[in-house]
């Protein structure tokens, strides 16, 4: 009596298919991830580049905000070396990024601290 391939088949693809999308998702996640830390970087510039031009740290955390990150889990520091123009101003930007992805947060931490830093020369005196 020959049995038919396609049962054990199909057991075997319901056996490996939560594992897949496991993995899939754990994918999608880091992929969000990657994306938020372009977005750091990209609202880093913006923010050294505010810095640079202004002494107003609201303006300079509009400027950080402006890349699309929620604003609620950004820190922003900005050090000046000295008031003249010319000189460096340095900002640090850090973004706390939940995990996002339902099924895979058992994969990850509870979260990721993206962070980036540029420095710019001051065009305004202090």
């Amino acid at each position: 009596m020959l049995r038919s391939p396609r049962g054990s088949s199909t057991v075997e693809f319901v056996l490996v298919l939560p594992l897949l999308l496991i993995v899939l998702l754990g994918v999608v996640q880091v992929g969000l991830v990657m994306r938020d830390q372009l977005r750091v970087s990209q609202a880093v510039r913006d923010a050294a580049r505010e810095a640079s031009v202004t002494l107003d740290q609201g303006a300079i955390m509009r400027a950080a905000e402006r890349s699309g990150l929620d604003g609620a889990r950004l820190e922003l520091s900005v050090a000046r070396e000295g008031g003249a123009p010319g000189d460096p101003v340095a900002v640090v930007l850090t973004y706390h990024e939940p995990v996002v992805v339902p099924l895979v947060a058992w994969l990850f931490p509870d979260g990721f601290v993206l962070s980036a830093t540029t420095t710019m020369r001051q065009e305004v005196a202090a």
